[in-house]
């Protein structure tokens, strides 16, 4: 688990920030502020592993942050989140992990994350699912699966090459579907978001969501479809 400490004095910012990190699998949010003072002290005496910052703050800045862990000596690396690019040159004599500047995609922000898991050697997880019937194991690539359906004691996984069946619950095929783009729409649902065509409103609460490569359908809650509108920007 990649633990990390976010600092930035604009809210709005930082929980953007908390958002977009917090759906990540491999990630543990250590902390969060608005104040670098507060920030610092924490760094002192936890334990993370990378440093999330703003750069021009009130009292310390994402600069003088970065120096004190160097003078310090704190295994942590930097990445710099900010609205100007002509810190740039300074942040690359830091060593920082990342330069990120706003407004920055979800994607963008994550790529900082990749750089770390390089770095240090972590490996992703397995592309490819067991699926494990009373007379059989299938094995699925996890990006063909469009869409995962629980009803009553038995789960179907629709995928572009078929149809499979599985006694294994929803909850543990979960555990294994860590990649961002895969997402509990429903109770009785796990969708690919990278397959999904279409919503439509089905109750007060929810939409029916069609794909590609199916004519199946699944649902999802209202709440849920916020999450996943989020994802697809």
């Amino acid at each position: 688990m990649i633990k990390i400490g976010l600092v930035d004095n604009r809210v709005n910012d930082l929980e953007k920030l908390k958002t977009i990190l917090e759906r990540e699998p491999r990630v543990m949010i250590d902390f969060a502020t608005t104040n670098p003072e507060e920030a610092l002290a924490l760094l002192k005496r936890k334990e993370i592993h990378i440093l999330i910052t703003d750069i021009e703050m009130p009292t310390l800045s994402g600069y003088e942050l970065a120096d004190l862990i160097q003078a310090n000596g704190l295994d942590i690396q930097v990445i710099f989140v900010t609205g100007y690019s002509g810190y740039a040159v300074h942040a690359f004599e830091l060593d920082v992990l990342d330069y990120i500047l706003k407004p920055y995609t979800r994607g963008r922000l994550l790529q900082g994350i990749e750089r770390f898991m390089n770095r240090q050697g972590i490996k992703h997880e397995s592309e490819r699912l067991l699926l494990k019937s009373k007379t059989a194991i299938d094995v699925i690539a996890k990006n063909d699966i469009i869409f995962i359906e629980r009803t009553g004691r038995s789960t179907t996984i629709i995928t572009i090459n078929g149809e499979f069946s599985t006694y294994q619950s929803l909850i543990g095929l979960e555990t294994e579907l860590t990649y961002r783009h895969f997402i509990r729409s429903h109770r009785g649902f796990i969708l690919n978001i990278n397959f999904i065509k279409n919503f439509a409103l089905y109750t007060k609460h929810s939409y029916r969501v069609a794909f590609h490569h199916t004519n199946k359908t699944a649902m999802i809650t209202k709440t849920n479809l916020a999450k996943v509108q989020a994802e697809l920007m």
